[in-house]
Parts: C-alpha cells; sequence; structure tokens
C-alpha cells in the first residue's frame, strides 16, 4: 500500500509542477521555442488545450493550467484517503487542502529551480539553452536580492538568500497549519 500512495502522490505532484512551471514561464514570457519550455508544454498540451476553450487566460495567467493544478490538488487527499484505507470522502476542507497543498508546490517548484541553476551555473556556465529559460524564470526573485546584497568576491548569494527565504515560508506554513502542512 505504501508504494502505490507514494506512486499516487509522486505523479500527481510532478504533474502539478509541470503545470506550475507551464504558468510561470508564460508569466515571465520565456522562449518558446526552447527545448525545456516545449517540453513542458509538450507534457501539458493534450490537456491543457480543451480546457483553454472554456477557461480564458486573465492576463499573463494562463488559468486553465492554474485550475487543472488546484483540482489535481484538491483530488490528491481523497485519493490518497482512498488507496490507503479504501475509504472515499469530500467535504468542503477539501478545497482548503487542495489550496494549502498547491501553494506548497509552487514554493518547492522555485525552490528546484534556484537549486537547477545553480547548479547548472558551475557546469555549462550559460553555454546551455536551458540556462537561458532557468535565468529568465528565476531572475525576476534574485534581482531585487542582487541589488540590496553586493556580490562578494565574485559569488553570487542571491540564490542562497531566495532559498532562505523559501525557508522561512515553509516554516510558517508548518506553523499556522501544523500536521496537515507535513501531510500535504
Amino acid at each position: 500500500m505504501l508504494t502505490l500512495t507514494f506512486l499516487v502522490k509522486t505523479l500527481i505532484d510532478l504533474y502539478v509542477m509541470v503545470l506550475l512551471l507551464r504558468v510561470w514561464m508564460q508569466w515571465s514570457r520565456c522562449d518558446f521555442y526552447n527545448p525545456l519550455a516545449q517540453f513542458v508544454v509538450k507534457l501539458t498540451q493534450p490537456v491543457i488545450k480543451p480546457l483553454r476553450r472554456i477557461i480564458p487566460a486573465i492576463g499573463p495567467i494562463d488559468t486553465a493550467s492554474v485550475l487543472l493544478a488546484f483540482v489535481l490538488t484538491t483530488i490528491k487527499y481523497p485519493v490518497l484517503m482512498l488507496v490507503q484505507s479504501g475509504d472515499f470522502a469530500i467535504s468542503v476542507y477539501n478545497l482548503l487542502f487542495g489550496l494549502i497543498s498547491l501553494l506548497k508546490a509552487a514554493g518547492s517548484l522555485v525552490f528546484w529551480v534556484i537549486i537547477i541553476r545553480s547548479l547548472l551555473s558551475w557546469i555549462s556556465q550559460g553555454r546551455s539553452p536551458i540556462d537561458y529559460v532557468l535565468i529568465q524564470l528565476t531572475e525576476p526573485l534574485m534581482a531585487p536580492i542582487r541589488r540590496v546584497l553586493p556580490a562578494m568576491g565574485g559569488i553570487d548569494f542571491s540564490a542562497m538568500v531566495v532559498i532562505l527565504i523559501l525557508y522561512a515560508l515553509n516554516y510558517l506554513g508548518m506553523d499556522l497549519f501544523q500536521g496537515l502542512w507535513l501531510a500535504l
């Protein structure tokens, strides 16, 4: 049972992260012809294309992707309960669980994108096409910190500061929602 629970939770979380990455890429106007952007679009297009006919975008925000990510995070908890105990119960609280899980997934996505950008900066040093997209995604978060905190000896600490802020927000979520934050 634990294996099935792990697989269901992981698949839902990964697809939600890809949907949120699509929203983030559209919002930051990333290069559409980049291989990473093409991968994200090909992975999400079969589901998002029919939804876009019903749900229009609001400005630069792809509301169809956000809504699908919210629906997936909302049904994740009842589906996990079905897998673990055989009970399937839907309540109003699942909407709160879905919103909290969506916020947690967005924070986790930002964390991993910054980590990957930092690691690729050591390896490819900006020559990879994926680097360009990661820079477009993370620069709006890191540039304000870079203006306040100057580089010290050629080392950029802005990624570390953003990660520390994400950790602080994660601990705030644990304080506010205690066991629920860790369960989702």
